[in-house]
């Protein structure tokens, strides 16, 4: 009986062991886009920029041997819940709708939403002040979504990427875009978005722009979401968060 019972304990053993290894590795999904300055790639083909430094140190300090894993962003959640990758780190904002499929770990920035016009344009982020203009947005964002809602007297141009919204803009195709704050100004802070400022934040709508950017995980996967929220404490806690924060933006983004 106790022989039975020791070969049970080290099957179960033996399991639990092969169930870790196997889950050694955390796949992180990035958007497959170039999203500057969190994510994109330079020319060696790295991944780099301020989101990809704070996987890096969350995964640290969590214990986790995390592998950035590339995705097209209007298949990023399917890939999720599919068990291509194991979590989402792409500037993904909590929201309700979200919620519905996938669990957050807590939010490690959060930053509002502006729109950005040409300097020459008398623009406010208001919809009566948008009604009739051309308004670029990224296909399944947040900033979608709330332009559909609140933006319904303006035309709206869906485009993959955020970047092909902002080339669209320099090129006078459309008047405004709506989009994060943080990756606005490195935009108009550069040689091609010089043409153009943020007019200011839209009012905020916690239902559709969400509570912050956080960790996706699958549902009931609690203890990678535990895991992530020990690392995303860890890093805030001990000025890793910003310390990174500093290499990119002028100002806090949490």
């Amino acid at each position: 009986m106790k022989l039975k019972a020791l070969l049970a304990a080290g099957v179960a053993a033996a399991a639990l062991s092969a169930g870790a290894a196997a889950a050694e590795q955390v796949k992180i999904g990035i958007a497959a886009e170039p999203y500057p300055p969190f994510a994109s790639l330079d020319s060696s083909g790295n991944w780099v920029g301020w989101e990809v430094e704070v996987i890096n140190a969350v995964c640290a300090a969590a214990e986790l041997d995390c592998v950035i894993t590339p995705v097209a962003w209007d298949g990023i959640i399917p890939s999720l819940t599919g068990q291509q990758i194991d979590a989402i780190m792409a500037s993904m904002s909590i929201t309700e709708e979200r919620l519905k499929t996938i669990d957050f770990s807590d939010p490690y920035y959060n930053t509002p939403a502006v729109i950005v016009a040409d300097k020459a344009m008398d623009i406010e982020p208001t919809p009566e002040s948008l009604a009739g203009k051309i308004v670029g947005i990224q296909a399944s964002t947040i900033h979608q979504a709330y332009a559909q809602e609140y933006f319904k007297d303006a035309e709206l141009k869906v485009y993959q990427t955020q970047d092909e919204a902002n080339q669209d803009l320099f090129a006078g195709r459309i008047d405004a875009t709506q989009a994060d704050s943080i990756a606005m100004a490195d935009f108009v802070n550069s040689d091609t978005g010089s043409c153009c400022e943020i007019k200011g934040a839209v009012a905020d709508d916690p239902a559709i722009l969400g509570r912050g950017v956080g960790a996706g995980v699958r549902k009931g996967d609690d203890a990678l979401r535990e895991a992530l929220n020990k690392g995303i404490a860890a890093i805030l806690a001990d000025g890793t968060h910003e310390q990174i924060t500093a290499k990119y933006f002028t100002t806090s983004i949490y």
